[in-house]
């Protein structure tokens, strides 16, 4: 299969936790699966920027990015942070490298329309290509190529893209069967009771009546796209919890119900598949 897996930053934060979701990646390369892992990283990107003294500017929740803030992302994003894990999976037993979009313009970028400028939050972008013959020649050479979440612009310039959004863009331009979304949380939750399978169409519902909120809205919203891109499925699970990665991976595989007990939460296409055996 092809599997885009999505780090969340907050798991990269856990030394023990990027350890073990490593040699759960490299097992799956190992299987033959054709892995692209994309990872975020706000926390330590804005920690970053108080150590440097730079004031994170936001308008109505989004990060107003300009050049000097820009060069820390790529700081953060396509160094520490990109090479901390490609080497914890090379060190898992399967050869990793790090990419980022200035790299053969692996990911190109264009930016971000706020009140009907573009640019209008400086250097934020969105994917709009992958160099698919990059990340195929990587996966023949039986490497697990490991993303920033970076985009370059028809102006040369690098761009921040959302992590989650770039991952099921990616997911979309690979043609993947799987897109898989490791987060700092058991998966998409109804109070403290994780929702194990959600359609398609019930995402606006869920977003409406507030059962979801904050970054799990841009997950939701970035699975929605995936699967009308014809990603075949997405699932949203827990990265600390032992094994999660592999136990999606093994439902995926089986195509088993999506309410037999399996971690996380299943997006899916069509409502009638809930209650498909």
């Amino acid at each position: 299969m092809k599997l885009v897996i999505k780090f969340a930053g907050a798991l990269l934060e856990s030394d023990s936790v990027v350890r073990e979701l490593s040699a759960q990646v490299a097992s799956l390369a190992k299987q033959g699966h054709e892995i692209l892992v994309v990872h975020g990283g706000g926390r330590s990107f804005t920690s970053t920027l108080n150590r440097l003294g730079i004031e994170s500017k936001f308008v109505k929740g989004l990060r107003v990015t300009d050049r000097e803030t820009r060069d820390v992302a790529v700081m953060v994003f396509a160094g520490l942070l990109n090479k901390q894990l490609s080497a914890a999976i090379s060190a898992a037993g399967q050869p990793a490298i790090g990419i980022s979009a200035a790299d053969a313009q692996a990911f190109r970028a264009e930016p971000l329309v706020h009140n009907e400028i573009a640019g209008g939050l400086g250097f934020v972008g969105y994917l709009t290509g992958v160099n698919t013959s990059l990340i195929e020649s990587l996966w023949r050479s039986n490497f697990v190529p490991v993303a920033a979440c970076l985009g370059i612009g028809p102006d040369n310039e690098l761009y921040n893209i959302n992590a989650d959004h770039m991952a099921a863009a990616c997911a979309e331009y690979l043609g993947a069967d799987q897109l898989i979304y490791l987060t700092d949380v058991a998966g998409v939750l109804d109070g403290e009771k994780v929702i194990s399978a959600i359609a398609e169409q019930e995402i606006e519902a869920l977003v409406q009546n507030r059962t979801v909120s904050g970054g799990m809205i841009l997950k939701l919203e970035a699975a929605k796209r995936a699967l009308e891109g014809g990603v075949k499925g997405v699932h949203i699970v827990g990265g600390t919890e032992p094994g999660a990665l592999l136990a999606a991976m093994r439902a995926a595989e089986s195509n088993s119900a999506p309410f037999s007990p399996i971690p996380g939460t299943r997006i899916l296409r069509e409502p009638a598949a809930l209650s498909a055996a």
